[in-house]
């Protein structure tokens, strides 16, 4: 049989990291000219859903599961019954997201995970990255990966646990699916670590999808002309601290940009309707990366807020979305990340003065260096866990 490899990723989250990883893991191997599509969820999801279900009703008395779940579900809410605007901006939005996907292969549906790897359909299957394994989407068991067969060759690439802690209920389940998996990479180094202490296996370290490309080569899913024509600061936060938005308004204050910031994305924060000077709703991935590229600063706490900034050389200030203590923290991966660049420095708690920032630059030649050898490394990687069926 042809090499044919099937990607099982996020890509129909409604979230700008989420779906550009996606893309990024379909575009090397577009780029490499390997035959591959995406496992279409459509009619799969149900099966999933099934799982996360159980796995919800399993922490219907964890408090800090629920406390940290509660904007979200805040969210839902707020959107089904808000004021017809919103709910006109937010379809808006949706829309364009939908548009995006289009530039996905996606396979058949299959009407159960058991049926994907039943005709001989792939050679390998890719998993990742995002955060995959997260131990709610190992009660679902699609990005475990068991429902492939023995025969077909199995890899993680970039997949992150979204957790530092393995719940101790859960880690059978882990040492099962991890051992399964012939090649095996993580996006960070709690990753590494939680794969040694699970399974006693070294996983490699590598890249998130999105790193695998620079600047110019993103260039190909966005327009050159810019979408704001006034010198502004990009804010792009998917939490509710109100610190963050007053950082960058301090900014605004000693530089007289405008705010532009993407409003309302996991949660509704009333006070980002107050800072903002522009919050445009028509933003789909492309749009993202325009807006982030041809801004002056940009403030985030988003993971791929920090990866997009440093691929396109910006002036950038990261803040922490939970407290390192919160057992659904996220930190782990921008920690890494920002350790890899060498920039643990732009890592802010947002009560600092602005002053002794918006000057400071940022040292992009040693960035690109480290950049590359890390996408380098990142690639071997990958081109050797493609090839293990071929050296067999």
């Amino acid at each position: 049989m042809n090499k044919k490899v099937g990607i099982v990723s996020c890509y129909f989250k409604h979230n700008y990291g989420s779906m550009l990883q996606a893309y990024a893991t379909q575009k090397i191997l577009d780029d490499w000219n390997i035959p591959n599509e995406t496992i279409n969820l459509a009619v799969l999801d149900k099966e999933i859903a099934k799982g996360k279900k159980k796995y919800y009703q399993s922490q219907i008395v964890n408090f800090s599961f629920i406390k940290a779940k509660l904007g979200m579900i805040k969210w839902k809410l707020y959107c089904k019954f808000a004021n017809g605007d919103l709910r006109k901006n937010i379809k808006i939005r949706n829309q364009k997201f939908e548009e995006f996907q289009e530039k996905f292969h996606l396979s058949k549906p299959y009407e159960k995970m058991k049926d994907i790897c039943k005709e001989g359909n792939y050679t390998d299957i890719l998993v990742g990255s995002d955060q995959l394994w997260l131990p709610v989407n190992i009660v679902a068991d699609y990005y475990t990966l068991n429902f492939v067969s023995e025969n077909v060759n199995k890899i993680s690439f970039a997949t992150s646990f979204g957790v530092s802690q393995i719940p101790e209920k859960y880690k059978e389940q882990y040492v099962d699916f991890l051992n399964r998996i012939q090649n095996l990479s993580v996006r960070e180094d709690s990753g590494v670590k939680l794969v040694k202490d699970l399974t006693g296996r070294e996983a490699s370290l590598v890249c998130d999808p999105t790193l695998l490309f620079n600047q110019e080569e993103w260039m190909s899913v966005q327009n050159e002309e810019r979408l704001i024509k006034d010198k502004y600061i990009f804010c792009y936060f998917l939490g509710k601290t109100v610190a963050y938005r007053k950082f960058a308004e301090r900014i605004k204050e000693k530089t007289g940009y405008k705010i532009v910031s993407l409003n309302h994305l996991d949660e509704y924060v009333k006070y980002s309707d107050q800072f903002a000077d522009v919050a445009p709703f028509d933003v789909g991935p492309s749009e993202f990366l325009n807006l982030l590229r041809n801004a002056e600063f940009v403030c985030t706490d988003s993971f791929h807020g920090t990866v997009f900034s440093l691929i396109n050389h910006k002036k950038f200030f990261v803040f922490r979305r939970y407290p390192n203590q919160s057992k659904v923290s996220t930190n782990s991966r921008l920690d890494s990340l920002l350790n890899i660049v060498d920039l643990k420095e732009r890592l802010l708690e947002g009560t600092e003065d602005v002053r002794d920032w918006i000057e400071k630059e940022i040292d992009y030649e040693m960035v690109d260096e480290k950049l590359e050898k890390f996408r380098e490394e990142s690639k071997s990687f990958l081109r050797g866990a493609l090839d293990e069926k071929e050296k067999e």
